[in-house]
């Protein structure tokens, strides 16, 4: 027996939204009807103020159809005001959402991860507010008018139908045609933008080696084909939007024509003055088609982004709430390690294992591609692993929450990332700065002279990506957002890639600090300046742990293994890169 597939959350966002669709659907009602006014006083003033040729009856009939004009317009406004407070809740409901599986899909390389689905929230969120959408609920009163037309003569009612088929028909072919190459536009006009936003974040080398040309040329070559598919798309919906208003003006006269025609054989109900509303009428049945066939640009890009969104939100489901568990003291168990990267099958780790306890650090060595990084993400949860555990406490790191967990935690990534802001907001991680603690991270990485003699000090704004900053003194302010606040567990990715040797000193001297206060460290490094501050190492070749233990008689091994008597070493490469000065 096959059972129903539970909507969506867009579905279940939308159908929150129940209360605005009915009340908007209540004022389209009376402002629709409302539309028959003009007629009404157009037959009044035929009827009675031209035979009896009475003043006060125009000044009368005159005012009605002006009140029936405000109070239409005041409905229009209405309806518009619910729709927006529609869009603005369905907005509230899902930015959050929508906003974590960003991150989410990024952290784990999953297709999706820009900022194209916040345009396509958006994009959801204004059509809620479009005229496809608003015509879309005029549809029943076109279903009032079409009854009236009926009661009118059969025969203009069946000749309002046809019309309104033709109309279907006419968007059914604007679809068809129009779909693939609005479609098409779209993705391109995504890789285009991601392009170039990929390009300005490498601006400096681009300019460095001559490359603008070559990168403009390639852009535009994204460009032009986007722009091609659309101006082919718009192309064919000009020609059925002039086809849908054409059907909608012969409609009108036909209807007329028909209505006269009738009149002259004694088939029309109620008199010659039918004429004239039947026509009106008609022309009122087909205006919610004529609305959604000519905005159909819109619809199919509301229909994308839907999709879109749907298929992240699949992706990065909710995670359910986890128990709050007790603060970290920093005892790490790392259990028969594998791990890919997220969305690969290839194997970058293999049966890594190990246990750090409370103040001890570990130097992790090995080549470039040894795994290092990815053991890295790992041991601070960002990846998940293929097969065994890492452990904090005993609780698992990785499905820890992350809100909860990372006030105790420290890591420094191997390409350094600031954000827009204060020096004093990246160090305190940008929740409340507390200036006895950012002083603290600063001067225990040596950074704290240099911000005070910046005219703004602690309050100096860092630039986009840390622009205002050399590679080095952005490495020491990621350092000391790594270790503010004194954390449990402290992740260091070649933390002195791009320090000198003062600075090699200062992050020397602040793991010393920290470690005794408890805090456990994992370095990975190719350099060997922090080895006097560790107490374990290990040796990691092609994803494989080949040597851990106790950092001196990792080194006695390794220099045992280099002498010309001994045997060849497992694991040259490794020797080479550890073997101290």
């Amino acid at each position: 027996m096959s059972t129903l597939k539970p909507p969506s959350e867009l579905s279940q966002a939308v159908s929150a939204l129940r209360p605005y669709f009915v009340r908007a659907a209540w004022f389209s009602l009376f402002s629709c009807l409302l539309i028959l006014a003009p007629s009404g006083y157009m037959l009044e003033v035929y009827d009675r103020v031209v035979n009896s040729r009475n003043h006060l009856t125009l000044a009368m009939l005159t005012l009605a159809v002006l009140g029936a004009y405000v109070l239409m317009e005041v409905l229009e406004w209405a309806r518009a005001q619910i729709m927006h407070e529609a869009g603005a809740k369905f907005d509230a409901q899902m930015r959050n959402r929508v906003f974590a599986a960003i991150f989410q899909a990024n952290l784990r390389k999953i297709p999706g991860a820009s900022l194209q689905p916040l345009n396509d929230l958006r994009t959801i969120r204004d059509f809620l507010g479009s005229p496809p959408l608003l015509a879309l609920m005029e549809a029943p009163v076109s279903l009032v008018f079409l009854a009236l037309v009926f009661a009118i003569s059969p025969v203009l009612g069946w000749a309002a139908i046809v019309g309104s088929l033709l109309q279907v028909f006419i968007g059914w072919l604007n679809e068809r045609n129009t779909q693939p190459p609005l479609v098409a536009a779209n993705r391109c006009a995504i890789a285009a933008q991601q392009y170039a936003d990929g390009s300005l974040r490498n601006a400096q080398v681009i300019e460095s080696m001559g490359m603008l040309r070559d990168i403009h040329r390639r852009w535009m070559g994204k460009q032009r084909e986007f722009l091609d598919l659309q101006a082919l798309a718009s192309d064919r919906a000009g020609g059925y939007q002039a086809m849908t208003k054409f059907l909608q003006t012969v409609m009108g006269s036909l209807m007329l024509g028909l209505g006269a025609w009738l009149m002259l054989h004694n088939s029309l109900n109620g008199g010659s003055g039918m004429m004239l509303v039947a026509s009106i009428l008609g022309g009122r049945v087909l205006a919610p088609l004529v609305q959604i066939v000519t905005q159909w640009r819109l619809v199919v890009n509301v229909r994308d982004a839907w999709q879109r969104l749907e298929t992240l939100l699949a992706a990065v489901p909710v995670k359910p709430p986890s128990m709050a568990l007790p603060s970290p003291r920093g005892m790490l168990q790392v259990e028969t390690l594998a791990a890919a990267a997220p969305g690969s099958n290839v194997a970058i780790l293999r049966n890594v294992a190990f246990k750090l306890s409370p103040g001890e650090v570990l130097a992790v060595i090995g080549p470039s591609a040894s795994g290092k990084t990815t053991l890295a993400r790992l041991l601070v949860g960002l990846w998940p692993a293929v097969s065994g555990k890492v452990r904090l406490d005993g609780a698992d790191i990785f499905t820890w929450d992350k809100n909860e967990l990372g006030p105790y935690l420290g890591y420094l990534p191997q390409g350094v990332e600031l954000l827009g802001g204060t020096l004093a907001e990246n160090i305190a991680r940008f929740g409340e700065v507390e200036p006895a603690k950012v002083k603290a991270a600063a001067q225990a990485v040596g950074l704290h002279d240099f911000i005070m003699a910046l005219p703004q000090g602690y309050d100096s704004p860092v630039g986009r990506d840390g622009a205002m900053l050399s590679g080095g003194q952005r490495q020491r302010v990621a350092l000391a957002r790594a270790i503010y606040g004194d954390p449990v567990l402290v992740v260091l990715d070649e933390p002195n890639s791009s320090l000198d040797e003062a600075g090699d000193a200062a992050l020397a001297a602040a793991i010393q600090t920290l470690k005794s206060r408890g805090t456990a460290f994992v370095i990975m490094t190719h350099r060997t300046s922090v080895l006097a501050v560790t107490d374990k190492m290990m040796i990691l070749q092609d994803g494989v742990m080949q040597t851990f233990g106790p950092r001196d008689e990792v080194l006695a091994a390794l220099k045992k293994a280099n002498t010309p008597a001994a045997a060849p070493p497992a694991t040259p490469s490794a020797s080479r890169a550890v073997v101290p000065a």
